[in-house]
């Protein structure tokens, strides 16, 4: 059966790879959402003043991969302790925010928020929100699939931003 989950975690360039190459997922797309602006730029974005967040948009198909395991995945991508951005991107467009498209989803959220908040990983509280999902805007065409497109950049900026060693310190 076909669903959607949308994960933000800072910057979606770093969002795409890690669900893309798993089997049962259909596409991933960067892009905006939980703004007030209808069909945002990323120049717009950027700005933060249209309330939007960098995220990324998955369908899956659930009978390959659960819900559940997809939050697992996006647990290893981000800091979940830093309520205020991820690694070097700074501000409310890149903080790390679950978006549920239904109850099931929600609890699924929680119950794994749950899971890592006890499971003694980070000495810090969990501080990821787990937020009704709203419209989500695709990002302009240079932003989808970026990884692929721009493969050096892709990995100075992983490294660069603290993103790679975190990940590497925390997750193995």
């Amino acid at each position: 059966m076909e669903e959607t989950a949308i994960f933000a975690g800072g910057c979606f360039w770093c969002m795409v790879k890690p669900f893309d190459q798993m089997p049962g997922i259909k596409k991933v797309v960067s892009g905006y959402t939980g703004g007030h602006v209808v069909n945002p730029t990323y120049q717009e974005v950027t700005t933060g003043t249209t309330g939007h967040t960098e995220a990324v948009e998955i369908t899956f198909d659930s009978e390959v991969i659960s819900y559940t395991e997809l939050v697992e995945i996006y647990w290893q991508q981000t800091d979940p302790t830093d309520a205020f951005g991820q690694f070097a991107d700074r501000g409310d467009s890149y903080r790390p925010v679950i978006f549920y498209n239904s109850p099931e989803q929600q609890a699924a959220a929680e119950r794994s928020k749950t899971k890592l908040q006890t499971s003694g990983r980070f000495d810090q509280p969990i501080v990821t929100k787990i937020e009704p999902a709203q419209p989500f805007y695709p990002a302009e065409e240079y932003h989808q699939d970026y990884y692929k497109k721009n493969k050096l950049h892709y990995a100075a900026y992983r490294e660069g931003s603290g993103r790679a060693g975190f990940l590497r310190k925390k997750w193995k």
